[in-house]
């Protein structure tokens, strides 16, 4: 646990600045527009150039918050080593690939792509954590889900109007992650290190990544344009730096069954974000698949009843796929005892 962790005691309410509902909503507008911002971003820097900015502001605000609580960095060379391949498969690696395929397709539409997340999360759960059962309302909710992609996609028509590379682009990213999470769960599930002190050091090393590939594929820009600098800015600040630390203070407080939630509201915000600013088109079949892809995501992370009344999982070990998350804490009986008392990580 951090060194800054609160005591066992339940947090009073003066502590919280604001009610967890409002910073759930935050959270939710920020990852909502976040695809937004991508697009804005693009239209005058390369993919790789906005990439790079959103992992090097958003780094920056972590840092900040760890100097704040001083934090230190994680110890340990296999610890970096797989610090390194998280930032890969959760931070640069879908990061860029939504970038990319939001030169050719919607806002709206990588958005409703990163809903799919549970699904691929679920299908490969089953595969790969044996604690993941194959139920009968788990494989429902996988069925469902993919017939919403397929509605999304149109396929009755022949994906006629679609850009197929950069749809697989944004359904490869949202791919990415479980993949991730499973790696996480595999690894740094039993670190000691706190929750800042892994995320700081994990979006650092996404950051040197892309700041190693960037220039062998790009060239300096010739101007720098203000409104898609601010865009990069605030994909940064807002929807990688700022809303890991929201999300994690929201794991603590209500735990991760509440805080994942967040993932069905994202789409929502995005797709109105898109046709509401950007006037992007939107056919029936994208909010109506949607909607399906949703419901199957929400039938896959829903339990049995008789589960219903067991304790929460300890924060990081049932996280909610939307946005790129951050590594996985330390899983003990004194991390879950305090998830459950709501103290923060």
């Amino acid at each position: 646990m951090s060194s800054s962790a609160a005591s066992p005691s339940a947090p009073s309410p003066a502590r919280r600045v604001l009610d967890w509902r409002l910073r759930f909503g935050v959270l939710s507008l920020v990852w909502g527009f976040s695809f937004l911002f991508m697009k804005v971003g693009t239209e005058s820097f390369a993919p790789f150039q906005v990439t790079l900015g959103r992992l090097a502001f958003g780094t920056a605000v972590v840092a900040a918050a760890m100097a704040v609580k001083r934090e230190r960095l994680p110890r340990g060379a296999w610890t970096w080593v797989h610090l390194t391949v998280a930032g890969f498969l959760l931070n640069a690696l879908p990061f860029s690939l939504f970038a990319f395929s939001e030169l050719t397709i919607p806002s709206s539409l990588a958005g409703i792509c990163n809903a799919t997340s549970p699904l691929w999360g679920m299908a490969l759960s089953l595969v790969a954590l044996s604690e993941d059962r194959p139920t009968r309302r788990r494989v429902a909710g996988l069925g469902i889900g993919f017939l919403g992609v397929l509605t999304v996609l149109g396929v009755w028509q022949g994906f006629h109007g679609l850009d197929v590379t950069g749809t697989a682009l944004a359904l490869l990213a949202s791919f990415s992650y479980p993949v991730g999470w499973i790696y996480v769960r595999r690894t740094l599930a039993g670190s000691s290190h706190s929750h800042l002190s892994l995320t700081g050091a994990q979006l650092g090393l996404a950051t040197l990544q892309l700041a190693v590939v960037t220039p062998l594929f790009t060239s300096v820009p010739t101007s720098f344009p203000v409104l898609p600098l601010l865009a990069v800015a605030a994909l940064g600040v807002l929807g990688t730096g700022l809303a890991f630390l929201i999300q994690y203070d929201l794991v603590a407080e209500v735990g991760p069954t509440t805080a994942q939630m967040v993932t069905y509201f994202t789409p929502v915000i995005a797709t109105a974000a898109g046709v509401a600013l950007l006037g992007e088109s939107l056919s029936w079949s994208t909010p109506v698949g949607a909607a399906v892809v949703l419901a199957g995501a929400a039938l896959t992370q829903s339990r049995p009843r008789a589960d219903r009344g067991r304790s929460e999982p300890a924060p990081g070990t049932d996280r909610g796929p939307s946005e790129p998350a951050p590594v996985a804490p330390s899983v003990t009986p004194e991390t879950a005892r305090r998830a459950r008392q709501g103290s923060r990580v």
